[in-house]
């Protein structure tokens, strides 16, 4: 059975940072993309970084985190992070890691292209 664990969230001032962490179980995702998604409440999921399998490296970021955070991949772990910076209240949401089942020439920034789900890290911060 596939396993995606966050951890790594909080409460936070603005200005300060975060590290999110999602463990992988079950299957290795070395050669798939992996995400973080985030929602805040009352709004519909969103995008936030994707990131493709390490021999291509390639990332993708929402404008609003771009500068600010970082993605990045363990694949001897199975693990993916989410190294946040420079958080503002507008980044307070339920983060969520995904990871797809299938291979892409691009990491998908869609959610619909992922199929794997942790369960959520909440990170708040506050002004």
């Amino acid at each position: 059975q596939v396993q995606l664990v966050e951890s790594g969230g909080g409460l936070v001032q603005a200005g300060g940072s975060l590290r999110l962490s999602c463990a992988a179980s079950g299957r290795t995702f070395s050669s798939n993309p992996m995400g973080w998604f985030r929602q805040a409440s009352g709004k519909e999921r969103e995008f936030v970084a994707v990131i493709s399998n390490n021999v291509i490296g390639r990332m993708r970021y929402a404008d609003s985190v771009k500068g600010r955070f970082t993605i990045s991949r363990d694949n001897a772990k199975n693990t993916l992070y989410l190294q946040m910076s420079s958080l503002k209240p507008d980044d307070t949401a339920a983060y969520y890691c995904a990871a797809s089942a299938n291979i892409y020439s691009a990491p998908p920034v869609s959610e619909y292209l992922y199929d794997y789900w942790g369960q959520g890290t909440q990170v708040t911060v506050s002004s």
